[in-house]
């Protein structure tokens, strides 16, 4: 329990490090704005390109790992529009929130705990199931607004260039093919991504915490509650054990449940502004999770850790 509390303090002490730098203006709103940029298109890209480039590879069951959480989205779907059809009989815009909220995962908080647990090996896996996961969500996301809240908004020629284009998708497949075909960079690139990537975490951590909205969560509803067990206890739980049914164990199970553990992202409300969906909710939601899941995942990590 304490390694586990140690390794997680940090990485929440620097989300509310943003959220104080924001409130202070520290150094400025504009400031962040571009550090967040910034890390997306640069730093993060950098540090998976500088990871998996120089990472060993051969004993990872890719096929396994990669499909628990493939199969986990499609369980989890499933389920959420039952529930929205049967039981809680969401609005479409509201079920649309909620979709996101139960499926989205932030990828800073999600590499900076795994490199925190397991190091390079961990963000190697991490990589790998992000590689996959990033435009399966998406996808999915998109399919939910053109059922719930269709608006016209949805351009699959532009939402396809945006998956092909995305700068965490585009690192990983880059590191990956150079991994794969034994090319080593030039030693002075590959020490610039090496110095580059040690900034990656620290500044995504900060933009986290820049993007909390406190206020949003007075907008306390069913909705929001749902979201937030459903994403911070009942996604770990499930991708848990369809992860042993798959046969996974170990190091690449926890990365898993950590996976399933995460809060939603903040890209979800770029994409509720752009495709008609409830934005108040969906700012309480990413906030809310945020700031929850700090215990959260203490706790889903403490109950499975006998099994990995």
């Amino acid at each position: 329990m304490q390694t586990i509390v140690v390794a997680l303090l940090p990485i929440f002490f620097l989300i509310l490090l943003g959220y104080t730098f924001k409130k202070i203006e520290f150094p400025s709103l504009e400031f962040w704005q571009y550090a967040d940029k910034f890390t997306y298109y640069a730093l993060f890209p950098a540090l998976l390109i500088y990871k998996l480039s120089t990472a060993s590879l051969d004993d990872i069951n890719g096929v396994s790992f990669v499909s628990t959480g493939l199969v986990t989205l499609v369980v989890l779907t499933l389920f959420l529009m039952f529930l929205s059809k049967y039981v809680f009989l969401f609005e479409g815009k509201a079920f649309t929130s909620v979709y996101q909220g139960a499926i989205r995962f932030n990828s800073y908080v999600f590499l900076a705990l795994t490199d925190a647990l397991f190091g390079d090996s961990g963000l190697v896996l991490a990589a790998l199931l992000m590689t996959f996961m990033i435009p399966a969500i998406n996808i999915f996301c998109i399919g939910i607004f053109s059922i719930y809240a269709s608006n016209n908004k949805i351009n699959i020629k532009s939402f396809t260039k945006s998956i092909l284009k995305n700068p965490l998708i585009l690192g990983c497949v880059i590191g990956g093919l150079l991994n794969y075909f034994g090319i080593r960079l030039f030693a002075p690139i590959e020490n610039t991504l090496g110095i580059l990537s040690s900034a990656a975490l620290p500044l995504g951590l900060l933009s986290v915490g820049v993007g909390l909205h406190i206020k949003h969560i007075k907008e306390v509803k069913l909705e929001l509650f749902s979201s937030l067990f459903l994403k911070l206890a009942i996604f770990p739980v499930l991708i848990f054990f369809i992860g042993i049914n798959f046969g996974i164990t170990g190091q690449a199970l926890t990365i898993l449940v950590l996976f399933g553990s995460m809060p939603t992202a903040s890209s979800a409300y770029i994409l509720a502004r752009e495709l008609g969906g409830d934005l108040k909710l969906m700012s309480a939601i990413i906030t809310t999770q945020t700031l929850v899941s700090i215990f959260t995942i203490s706790i889903i990590l403490m109950l499975f850790q006998s099994y990995f």
